[in-house]
């Protein structure tokens, strides 16, 4: 496929449609400045009109002062000359307030540009919050976002600022055209004329540019996941190891090529045929300079009047300019705005529910012939799983990789939503549970879980953000977690800072913040049901052991679903529950497991052989 660059005019009704269509967002860019900041607005706003009467009345100005200068040579008088002098001095205070001005809507515009990016990238991430777990895994999606994030936040001020540069021009341009007329409507029309080629090819090409950032953004999102494995420490040991850093950064190079090739193209066409357009107004003026001129030397007009209508025909042409401009840029904004609004505005099917608690208290965990599969998967990754997990139960799920073990855990917490059959909790399917009730009620531990760059307090205390900062909550936490000991043992305990991105960072080992973790899950104190997802492959197989004998101490009143690939580990549980290829294969204790000699008692003597 080839990137939507093309030579001019291939597609130009399209562009008109285009063109027009696009300017609704206009509205929401305006009302997002306005509930930003109503102040600064109106400061925008008010310092625009009269940025756009001043150049007119300087012009003018400009004109009298010549006039006087010409009557005070011919007449000698001393009031001509003090005339001079006075028009002189209005100008002067002209150009003093018209400065003020612009350096005013200098800082206004800077205030509300940090003011309103902060504003949008709130509202992103905001918007993040309400997506599902399935969004994120979706590229499609994922390259949806990405668009959204670039550029959302300088847009909406960009096209305000246009819009306002728009109508402090049109005053402008109001002005400068009464006094032009004067002399000539045909300057006028020449003056408008004469910009309209630049400004449609201005158009084109903000539309060329806006397509081809869409069609780069994988390629963009590939070369930024490059760029981390490069300079991020989570991956530079491996890459220094493997010795993987050339190959990474020739396929960053690569990419980067192939992306300023296409940009190259269009760089290169938007130059040419602006330019050859663009030489169309400095036709227009010098002609205008000539016909002007030759009024003056034929003594139709004065030798003020020659002045000012120069010099308003030079900044007229140059205002004309920068309108039409101004309005293919805001088709431009207009562009990646609706990149923004297109992510703000997409369908979020969240079904939260209502209830807060079950039919049958004390009931516990059913799976009820349990089905799953990935959007975009044929295979389903749970296939009518039915299970039944009772308060103070332990239960362990044993499979191999890909066998369906997490995918379980992630309907269960509602990360997922069946594809078919049902999960109930306490008899009430979790569809109907308030979604802050039903995960108050889990403590999971993934096996990629997040090491915050926190400190070691707030790194158990988002497991439960009510009471993040609770630092008995923490302590006791840390405590079931095996991790207090070796937290007690720093200079500056639960207050140390955690990884190496931030000042005087300590860094732990995987066991500790396997342990971190572990305590992190055990912050709810609400929680019935504990989820551990390999919560010890980091660890040594006694310090596994004695995590295990002291949780299974801990957890006697609440159920825990155990995921583990140590089948020593797996022993402490009620049942086993053996899954393959997202299907129960065998399900027991341990004893029973062994006794039935199936794939549980296969794979456990293939694990023991490897200890002796």
């Amino acid at each position: 496929m080839t990137p939507p660059v093309a030579c001019l005019g291939t597609d130009a009704p399209s562009v008109i449609g285009r063109f027009f269509g696009v300017f609704g967002y206009s509205k929401e860019a305006l009302t997002l400045v306005w509930s930003t900041d109503k102040r600064l607005t109106l400061l925008l706003a008010g310092l625009t009109v009269f940025a756009g009467v001043v150049p007119g009345a300087i012009a003018y100005t400009g004109k009298l002062v010549v006039d006087a200068v010409v009557l005070a040579v011919e007449t000698d008088l001393p009031s001509d000359r003090w005339m001079v002098l006075k028009w002189i001095g209005v100008e002067a205070l002209l150009i003093v307030f018209m400065a003020a001005v612009q350096r005013t809507l200098m800082v206004a515009e800077s205030l509300l540009r940090a003011l309103l990016g902060q504003r949008v990238n709130v509202m992103i991430l905001e918007k993040a919050q309400t997506l599902e777990l399935s969004h994120f895994e979706d590229s499609e999606f994922y390259d949806k976002m990405t668009r959204a994030r670039r550029e959302a936040s300088a847009r909406p001020l960009s096209l305000v600022t246009r819009t306002f540069g728009l109508v402090q021009n049109g005053i402008t341009l109001l002005t400068y055209g009464w006094l032009l007329i004067q002399f000539s409507w045909l300057a006028v029309a020449g003056l408008l004329v004469a910009a309209l080629p630049a400004f449609f090819v201005e158009t084109y090409f903000s539309g060329a540019a806006f397509r081809l950032f869409r069609w780069q953004v994988p390629e963009t999102r590939v070369r930024n996941y490059l760029e981390w494995l490069l300079a991020r420490e989570d991956y530079v040991k491996e890459v220094k190891l493997f010795g993987t850093g050339e190959l990474f950064l020739s396929r960053y190079r690569a990419i980067f090529e192939k992306l300023y090739a296409e940009d190259k193209a269009l760089t290169l066409q938007r130059g040419v045929w602006g330019f050859l357009l663009g030489a169309l107004s400095s036709i227009a003026f010098y002609g205008a300079y000539g016909w002007i001129g030759w009024s003056a030397a034929m003594g139709w007009i004065t030798l003020g009047g020659m002045t000012m209508y120069l010099l308003i025909f030079k900044q007229g042409q140059s205002s004309i300019a920068a309108s039409l401009t101004a309005i293919g840029k805001m088709y431009e904004d207009n562009l990646y705005l609706s990149n923004l609004y297109e992510f703000l505005e997409e369908e979020i099917n969240t079904q939260d529910g209502t209830e807060v608690t079950g039919p049958i208290p004390g009931d516990g965990v059913r799976f009820e012939n349990v089905s799953f599969t990935y959007p975009g998967q044929t295979t389903p990754a749970l296939d009518r799983i039915s299970l039944h997990l009772r308060p103070g139960q332990k239960l362990a799920l044993v499979g191999e990789n890909g066998s369906g073990k997490t995918t379980l855990i992630k309907l269960l917490t509602r990360l997922y939503l069946p594809s078919g059959g049902r999960v109930t909790l306490d008899g009430r399917d979790l569809n109907q549970w308030q979604l802050e009730v039903l995960r108050d009620r889990i403590g999971v531990i993934f096996q990629d879980f997040v090491r915050y760059q926190l400190e070691v307090g707030e790194n158990i205390g988002v497991g439960d953000v009510a009471n993040v900062d609770a630092r008995d909550q923490q302590q006791t936490a840390a405590e079931k977690g095996m991790a207090h000991p070796f937290i007690s043992e720093m200079a500056d305990g639960y207050d140390t800072q955690l990884g190496r991105w931030f000042k005087d960072g300590r860094e732990l080992s995987g066991g500790q913040w396997q342990k971190i973790a572990l305590s992190r899950a055990f912050m709810r104190k609400r929680a019935d049901i504990l989820v551990l997802d390999e919560p010890t492959s980091a660890m040594d197989a006694e310090a596994e052991s004695r995590i295990f004998d002291h949780f299974h101490e801990v957890t006697q009143q609440q159920m825990a679903i155990l995921i583990s690939h140590r089948f020593s580990t797996v022993r402490m549980a009620d049942e086993i529950v053996v899954l393959a290829k997202g299907k129960i294969i065998e399900r027991g204790s341990h004893e029973a497991l062994m006794q039935e000699n199936g794939h549980y008692a296969h794979l456990f003597a293939i694990q023991a052989k490897g200890y002796q």
